[in-house]
């Protein structure tokens, strides 16, 4: 667990923040690409993907005056074991809060949390165009590795990701 200030906490996900995650991720699900998924998820989904986290794959949350305002986690990058010092890092945050350094602060933790973990790398793919997150994850140290064109379909159009990895 750890305090920023007296009104900002971030500490590991549990179960009971299953509700107020599914709030946030279902807002991008249905008003923006960040995500590919096209239906919103329940409460109990949420909760099965915050039971995977543990040991170099966290869940962490940030909480503001006890609000939870956003979550970040790493996940397998690929299942091959050649593969297993690399994670797939993601960082969303309330739609309201947006815009105030809280994604960096969350971010930022999460990547210090990796840091003591056995893992090299960090990949982080991105809907573009998304200026704003490519702001932040070059903001952390991360570069441009790639670029697919059209590689997603969502509200009708194609949309192009590019990768930011950053080596630890």
């Amino acid at each position: 667990m750890a305090e920023d200030d007296d009104s900002t906490m971030i500490r590991a996900a549990n179960s009971t923040d299953a509700p107020a995650i599914a709030v946030i991720y279902n807002w991008y699900i249905t008003n923006s690409c960040c995500t590919f998924e096209e239906e919103q998820l329940s409460d109990e989904d949420m909760r099965q993907r915050i039971a995977l986290a543990g040991g170099d794959r966290p869940w962490i949350v940030l909480e503001e005056d006890g609000v939870l305002l956003g979550y970040a986690y790493a996940s397998i990058w690929k299942p091959r074991a050649a593969y297993n010092r690399s994670r797939e890092v993601t960082v969303y945050l309330h739609s309201e809060a947006t815009g105030n350094g809280l994604g960096r602060r969350l971010y930022q933790h999460l990547i210090d949390e990796l840091r003591k973990k056995p893992i090299h790398s960090l990949i982080a793919s991105i809907a573009l165009p998304n200026a704003s997150s490519i702001a932040l994850h070059e903001g952390l140290g991360f570069t441009k590795a790639g670029q697919f064109s059209e590689v997603g379909y969502k509200f009708g159009e194609f949309v192009d990701v590019g990768y930011w990895q950053l080596i630890l």
